[in-house]
């Protein structure tokens, strides 16, 4: 999960393409009684700029299964998420920050994850919840 900035840019390779599988802690989601079935796919591609700063745009598709938030049946969701992202090799508030050798898209990919997962999960569309009668 590296993009080594250095390399590329010794070898004249200023943009490309990346493509792996990333298993994520199991703590990732946010959805009560949820959890992240299997490998995250990231595919995605980098621009490495003039100022050394990197544009890398991925997009995450994972697989989302627990209880259904309503009834607590059997639920399941899959999600794709594209991000697009800035890394800088100076600190500042608003990009990731890199040493200017090497990206390390673990922290990207985490946050791409968490901010992907929907607030509930239901096991189909038009769930009415449990019921009581």
């Amino acid at each position: 999960m590296e993009i080594q900035v250095k390399k590329l840019n010794a070898a004249g390779k200023y943009s490309g393409d990346f493509e792996f599988e990333y298993t994520p802690q199991k703590d990732v989601s946010v959805v009560p009684m949820c959890k992240i079935e299997g490998a995250v796919s990231v595919k995605g591609s980098y621009e490495i700029y003039r100022d050394d700063s990197v544009g890398v745009n991925f997009t995450v598709d994972y697989r989302l299964s627990g209880k259904c938030s309503y009834c607590l049946e059997p639920a399941e969701k899959q999600i794709t998420f594209v991000s697009d992202v800035l890394y800088v090799p100076e600190n500042d508030d608003e990009n990731y920050y890199y040493d200017g050798i090497k990206i390390n898209l673990t922290s990207a990919v985490d946050d791409a994850i968490l901010i992907s997962q929907p607030a509930i999960l239901l096991c189909k569309e038009d769930c009415k919840g449990i019921d009581v009668t």
